[in-house]
């Protein structure tokens, strides 16, 4: 009998390095899909305060933590990274399980914001995407999903199948702004 072993669509290509600045691979559990019914939005935040401890994101933001983050990701949609979704959140949440179809890495450093700026029609600066701001936005020529995590960190989701693309293009702007 064969023995598969499930394989992350970036190994061995990251992480990559240019000056101060890293893009590496980030496990961050499951992906699960939250879509509120109609009418249950609310419900459906203070489920979510109860099984997991944050709020359902308003549109743009992202809530929690490193090892359970709710992600806004279109009108009326959240993305739960870390753990299993509760099944009390079924009660007033739609959920699909995403994890297989979605990579998630780390830009972090001095350059970040600038290796972003070059791939990105987003306004970067921080007085405007603050630390919990989330979009969802091209990387490159690939849509995607951007959230700022820290002072000088972006967590970047991009569909699995376009995540070697995604590195190829992400280095090539590091490469660019460590050689100004």
């Amino acid at each position: 009998m064969i023995n598969l072993k499930a394989k992350s669509p970036i190994e061995g290509l990251l992480p990559v390095t240019q000056s101060n600045t890293v893009l590496r691979g980030l496990d961050v559990g499951e992906i699960t899909s939250l879509m509120p019914y109609a009418s249950q939005q609310k419900a459906a935040s203070d489920a979510l305060k109860v099984a997991h401890g944050m709020a359902f994101p308003a549109p743009g933001r992202a809530t929690g933590r490193a090892n359970c983050r709710a992600v806004w990701s279109g009108q009326g949609q959240a993305f739960l990274l870390g753990p299993k979704a509760n099944i009390s959140l079924s009660e007033t949440t739609a959920m699909t399980d995403q994890s297989d179809g979605w990579v998630v890495m780390m830009l972090e450093g001095s350059s970040a914001r600038d290796v972003l700026a070059r791939l990105c029609p987003l306004d970067f600066r921080p007085q405007v995407f603050k630390r919990g701001h989330t979009a969802r936005s091209l990387v490159g020529h690939m849509n995607g999903s951007i959230t700022r995590t820290g002072v000088q960190a972006y967590m970047i989701m991009v569909f699995r199948s376009m995540a070697a693309t995604a590195v190829h293009e992400i280095s090539d702007a590091m490469k660019s702004i460590a050689a100004q």
